[in-house]
């Protein structure tokens, strides 16, 4: 036997492993993607501008509303970081407010708090109607204040994330569940800081992404040993 056919079952031995670290990548990939398709039960925050609902760009503990605007919350199942249900209903701040008279040194911020629906209820819990309500509050007061002004009792966890609005869910915060909406829905961020530290903003490399980048590296490995052995 010569030394280039002695080399064969090295080779051999390279594209059997090779072959098995696809396999484990597209398996990892399919991982990856069961992953993502887990969502996260919480209270999202909504500022409504015009017509429509856009997602707070800050958390309602830091966020100091004007008088006059009006804030929603809702709870849901999001997919991850950027997907999340609006507050249903359409009240505007001159309705929500109506029985809520202006007074000097103070300001009006109409709430829409919407607790969802059945499908995003923890088990053994029956979501509450939405609501609406109108806080009088001073200059100053943030969203969260707001919020405790009218929808007592509020729960938060340890991160400051917002995990019950008038005690409901009873228990539970940002917890994953399995996934109830179809891939493509509308997307947002979530809720707060917060929010995205403890659930759906962080991410880590994949199993396929790891058992990716080492078959790239076993290619080169494979292309070193070809080219040594054509040389022989």
């Amino acid at each position: 036997m010569t030394p280039r056919a002695a080399a064969h079952p090295t080779g051999a031995r390279l594209l059997l492993l090779l072959a098995l670290l696809g396999s484990l990548a597209a398996a990892g990939l399919a991982d990856a993607g069961a992953a993502r398709a887990a969502g996260y039960r919480y209270w999202s925050f909504w500022e409504r501008d015009g017509g429509g609902w856009t997602y707070a760009a800050q958390g309602p503990s830091v966020t100091r509303p004007s008088d006059g605007d009006v804030q929603g919350f809702r709870f849901s199942v999001s997919e991850d970081s950027q997907n999340s249900a609006k507050p249903r209903g359409a009240g505007g701040f001159a309705a929500i407010c109506s029985g809520t008279p202006a007074k000097p040194g103070t300001k009006r911020v109409a709430l829409v708090i919407d607790p969802g629906t059945a499908a995003d209820a923890p088990a053994g819990e029956t979501p509450p109607a939405p609501r609406t309500a109108c806080a009088r509050l001073g200059p100053d007061a943030t969203s969260a204040e707001a919020l405790a002004a009218v929808a007592k009792p509020l729960r938060y966890d340890s991160h400051a994330l917002l995990c019950a609005i008038a005690g409901y869910p009873r228990s539970g915060c940002g917890e994953q569940v399995p996934a109830t909406r179809p891939a493509g829905g509308p997307r947002a961020h979530p809720s707060s800081s917060a929010a995205a530290a403890s659930a759906p903003g962080h991410h880590i490399p994949s199993a396929g992404v790891v058992v990716g980048v080492g078959a790239v590296a076993l290619l080169g490995v494979a292309a070193v040993w070809q080219a040594r052995r054509r040389r022989d």
